[in-house]
C-alpha cells in the first residue's frame, strides 16, 4: 500500500476562506522550567467532541487560550479525556467542537485552509463513504456563508497514526525534554514513513509524529480521482 501527504491544491482557482474557530480548546501552558517551551498547538482538532455538559465555569476556562500553569493544564486534560476518543492525543492548544464563524468564496469538494485540517462537502463525504473509504468521521461546521448556494462543509476528525523512519531524522537529534517531554523535532524533508507504524484500518489520518501532516492511502487517492473530486493534491511518500 502506498501512502501520500495531502495538501491544498492552489492551481484550481478556488477562493474559499473560513473565518471560524472551534468552540472550545485547551489553553496553552506556561513555559517549562527546563527547556522554556510553552504555549500550545491548535493542530490537534477533535471537532466531533461535545463538551456542552461540562459546568459553565469549566467551559469558560476552555474558551480562553491564555497559558496556564502545568498543573492546571493537566487537570483540564483529565477533565476532557472522558469525552474524547480513546485514541486521542490531548495536549495544550488542542481544539474541540465544531468550527463557528463565517465563510466566503468558492469551495472545492475537498478543502484545506491549512495543512492540518481537511474539510469535505457533504456530497463528497457521502461519495467517498459509498466507495468504501474508511476513517471519514465528519462534523458539520456552524458557519454562516456569504453569497448564494452555501456549501455544507464537514471537518474530518482524524485518528493519529504513522511515525518518521529513523533514516530521515537528523543524526544529532536531541532527546525530548526530561521535564515536560517536549520534542523540538521539525518535520524532515523529505518525509520517510516507518512502514510498521502505518494503519490498515483507516484511509485518512493525522501523523502521530507531526500533527500538521495529513496522510492518506493509495485507496483514498484512487477514489478521489475516480469520483472526479478536487481541491487537494497528493504527494507520494517513501516508506521503509
Amino acid at each position: 500500500m502506498k501512502f501520500y501527504e495531502a495538501t491544498e491544491d492552489t492551481s484550481l482557482g478556488y477562493t474559499g476562506n473560513l473565518d471560524a474557530v472551534h468552540r472550545w480548546g485547551l489553553p496553552g501552558v506556561q513555559p517549562c522550567p527546563t527547556c522554556r517551551a510553552g504555549g500550545g498547538s491548535p493542530s490537534l482538532a477533535y471537532p466531533c467532541v461535545d463538551l456542552c455538559s461540562l459546568p459553565e465555569s469549566e467551559l469558560k476556562r476552555l474558551s480562553n487560550p491564555w497559558p496556564v500553569p502545568r498543573e492546571e493544564s493537566a487537570r483540564l486534560i483529565e477533565l476532557i479525556r472522558p469525552f474524547a476518543p480513546s485514541w486521542a492525543v490531548l495536549k495544550p492548544g488542542a481544539q474541540f467542537g465544531p468550527r463557528t464563524g463565517s465563510g466566503s468564496g468558492r469551495f472545492g469538494p475537498l478543502f484545506m485552509q491549512n495543512s492540518w485540517s481537511l474539510y469535505l462537502r457533504r456530497e463528497a463525504l457521502e461519495q467517498l463513504q459509498a466507495a468504501g473509504i474508511r476513517g471519514l468521521q465528519g462534523c458539520p461546521l456552524s458557519v454562516r456563508f456569504r453569497g448564494k448556494n452555501p456549501p455544507e462543509l464537514l471537518e474530518l476528525q482524524l485518528e493519529l497514526h504513522g511515525r518518521f523512519h529513523p533514516s530521515c531524522l537528523p543524526p544529532d537529534r536531541k532527546p525530548p525534554c526530561p521535564t515536560c517531554g517536549n520534542d523540538r523535532l521539525k518535520v524532515p524533508e523529505p518525509i520517510v514513513l516507518d512502514a510498521a507504524s502505518l494503519p490498515d484500518s483507516v484511509d485518512v489520518f493525522r501523523m502521530t509524529d507531526a500533527w500538521t501532516v495529513i496522510l492518506v492511502t493509495e485507496r483514498f487517492v484512487e477514489a478521489v480521482q475516480r469520483l472526479g473530486l478536487d481541491g487537494v493534491t497528493f504527494r507520494e511518500l517513501e516508506t521503509r
